[in-house]
C-alpha cells in the first residue's frame, strides 16, 4: 500500500494575507477613475483663456458657446481675403468633418474674422458656403476685436498694402477645440493633418460619453 503524503497544516494567516492582497488589488481596480484620454494635439484642459464668446454670426444671430452644448466645437481666427492659410485651414476642417462620418454631426466649426472692417455678414456667409454649410462665421465689431483676440490669446496685426483697402492681416493660425460642455480642451497647430484632428475629436467625444 502506497504511503500517503503528509497533509500540511492549514496556514490561516497566509490565506488571510493573500485574500487581503487580492481584495485590495480588486478594490484599487474598482475604484480607479477612467484613464485620461490621450491626444495628438496639445492638451490645454483647464486653461484660463478661451472661456466663452458673444458674437454675431453670419445669419445675424448672437452666439455664445452655450449654443453649441452637446457638440465638439473648433474655433479658428482668420479673414476672407486671406490668400492661403485660411482657405487651407477651412478646407482641412471640412475634411475633418467628412472623416468623422456620422459623428461629424457633432462637430461645429466657428470662423472668427480678424478683419471686421471688410468682412461683412453677407461676405462671411458666402465664404462659409465654400467649405461647409454648417460652418458659422462670427464677426466682432472693430471695437470688440482686440478684447476677443486677447481672450483667446490670438495675435493679429494689419499689414498695410499699396492702397487703404488692399491691406492684409497677419494672425495666429492654430485651432482651439472645445468639448461638448463648452470647455476648451485642445490646441491644434496650423498644418496638422485632418486625420489627426478627426481622431482627437472622436477621442474627445468618446471621453465625454463615459
Amino acid at each position: 500500500m502506497r504511503e500517503m503524503a503528509p497533509v500540511r497544516p492549514f496556514n490561516r494567516r497566509k490565506v488571510l494575507v493573500l485574500s487581503a492582497s487580492w481584495f485590495a488589488s480588486g478594490g484599487l481596480l474598482a475604484g480607479c477613475s477612467p484613464r485620461a484620454p490621450i491626444f495628438k494635439s496639445t492638451d490645454i484642459t483647464g486653461a484660463a483663456f478661451a472661456q466663452d464668446l458673444k458674437l454675431t454670426d453670419h445669419t445675424g444671430q448672437v452666439r455664445t458657446m452655450a449654443d453649441f452644448r452637446g457638440k465638439a466645437v473648433v474655433v479658428f481666427f482668420g479673414f476672407t481675403q486671406c490668400p492661403d492659410v485660411c482657405p487651407t485651414s477651412m478646407t482641412t476642417l471640412a475634411e475633418v468633418k467628412r472623416l468623422m462620418g456620422d459623428q461629424g454631426k457633432q462637430l461645429q466649426v466657428l470662423f472668427i474674422t480678424v478683419d471686421p472692417e471688410r468682412d461683412t455678414l453677407p461676405l462671411l456667409k458666402e465664404y462659409m458656403t465654400n467649405f461647409d454649410p454648417s460652418f458659422l462665421a462670427l464677426r466682432p465689431e472693430p471695437t470688440e476685436l482686440k478684447a476677443v483676440a486677447d481672450s483667446f490669446k490670438i495675435y493679429y496685426r494689419k499689414a498695410e498694402g499699396s492702397t487703404p483697402t488692399s491691406y492684409t492681416m497677419d494672425h495666429s493660425a492654430g485651432k482651439y477645440v472645445f468639448d461638448t460642455s463648452g470647455a476648451v480642451r485642445l490646441f491644434s497647430s496650423y498644418g496638422t493633418e485632418p486625420g489627426v484632428i478627426a481622431e482627437d475629436i472622436l477621442t474627445l467625444l468618446k471621453s465625454m460619453d463615459v
